[in-house]
């Protein structure tokens, strides 16, 4: 059962004490009980109410904020400071997120605490816009029909959206259907960079993203992967959305791996010498030698437009040099209905982790306070330039609310 009640007794909620504090004045929050969980949200998002998607970093509400008169997507996250591991998550996640912006791409319309006080800073709040559904949810909804026009669509939408977040020097890392949101006219959103990394990153592992949607450099280990690992994603989405089933259901690293190569076949020696780790090699050595398979045999493929099956083919490659890269992708016949390179922006600049320039310089033990108050920055920077007096309706922008949806 939820409640609500108005919680005069936080201090730094108040205008007085903000405005002493050195940050703008937040309105009054309130407390909001769920299932075990306390809430508190300013008093502008109205009719909170949990979704069935919260993970393992955190639970969403939806919710009206009566500013705007818009819906958004609430998120509260469950740790974003219990370790170094968890306060470099929501450090980068509170980054990528203000630096955001593009169509197909979520963005951040708010980030709160109930406490922006520099030793009380320990909740943390994310609001971005709401989507109708995710692409996960329509795939399984059989009753829904996914013609050819509607996959090659939402398919173009991700890779323009994906094009923005590489040019960033971004790799997602972690894209599958339920991190494609849809709204009710069709538009495509890429969401949830908990995972994302920069290109140059040293901190790639090779176990990351849904199992299914993993490239095989990242199932083999071969850590030094770069943006094409997100285009294999892709592919993996398109043949899902055109079989209305998961292409690679592996039950585990090593059968997900053995499933994509009955599909590309297994690479020559001069790729195996490539790879990183001598016992990925040695997987390959051992296996059957599986020759590539057309993928229009794939089950629910055989009639498929003869331009996906090309563009599949072209994603699913083993070697990354070869394999096809964004650009590319979008310029395919199978996008010749919407592709236009004037209408598919690029990021102004790539995105930089300013707050681990330093990290190496912290002792571990004192990586979490200091990742802590580095997020405390980010919020009190953001809640400078975007205060909630200067939230407006839909109806008082001219033409368009670029900041919220460019």
């Amino acid at each position: 059962m939820m409640s609500a009640s108005s919680d005069s007794s936080m201090a730094s909620s108040s205008p007085e004490n903000a405005a002493q504090a050195g940050h703008p004045p937040e309105p009054k929050f309130n407390s909001i009980e769920q299932s075990g969980t306390k809430w508190q949200t300013p008093s502008i998002y109205e009719n909170l109410t949990v979704l069935p998607t919260a993970g393992a970093f955190g639970q969403v509400c939806s919710a009206l904020n009566s500013l705007t008169d818009r819906e958004v997507a609430i998120k509260k996250l469950s740790r974003p400071f219990q370790s170094n591991m968890d306060a470099k998550r929501t450090c980068r996640e509170v980054s990528l997120l203000t630096y955001m912006r593009h169509e197909n791409v979520i963005s951040l319309v708010d980030v709160f605490s109930p406490d922006l006080s520099e030793d009380n800073f320990r909740e943390l709040y994310i609001v971005t816009q709401l989507a109708g559904t995710d692409l996960n949810r329509i795939v399984k909804t059989r009753s829904l029909e996914l013609e050819n026009s509607h996959v090659q669509f939402i398919a173009y939408q991700i890779f323009r959206g994906l094009k923005y977040i590489h040019s960033a020097g971004i790799i997602h890392r972690d894209l599958k259907p339920a991190n494609i949101a849809i709204t009710e006219d069709c538009s495509a959103k890429i969401i949830d960079f908990g995972l994302a990394r920069l290109a140059d990153s040293d901190s790639m592992t090779g176990y990351v993203s849904t199992r299914w949607y993993r490239a095989p450099e990242i199932l083999a280990n071969w850590t030094h992967y770069n943006h094409t690992s997100d285009v294999w994603s892709v592919g993996c989405i398109i043949a899902e959305m055109i079989t209305r089933q998961p292409l690679f259901p592996g039950h585990d690293h090593i059968d997900q791996l053995k499933k994509n190569l009955q599909l590309i076949g297994i690479p020559d020696q001069e790729f195996i010498d490539k790879l990183a780790l001598p016992a990925a090699q040695r997987f390959f050595e051992g296996l059957p030698r599986y020759e590539r398979t057309k993928v229009s045999n794939i089950h629910g493929l055989e009639d498929a437009d003869e331009r996906v099956i090309d563009l599949l083919e072209k994603i699913f490659v083993i070697d990354t040099g070869s394999r096809i890269n964004v650009g590319a992708a979008l310029a395919h016949p199978y996008f010749s209905d919407y592709h236009d390179p004037d209408d598919e922006p690029v990021a102004e600049h790539p995105f930089e982790e300013k707050y681990l320039l330093d990290l190496d310089k912290i002792q571990p033990k004192n990586q979490c306070e200091y990742l802590r108050k580095k997020v405390r920055e980010q919020v009190l920077a953001w809640r400078a330039d975007n205060p909630y007096n200067a939230m407006k309706k839909p109806q008082d922008y001219n033409l368009e609310d670029k900041s919220r949806s460019s």
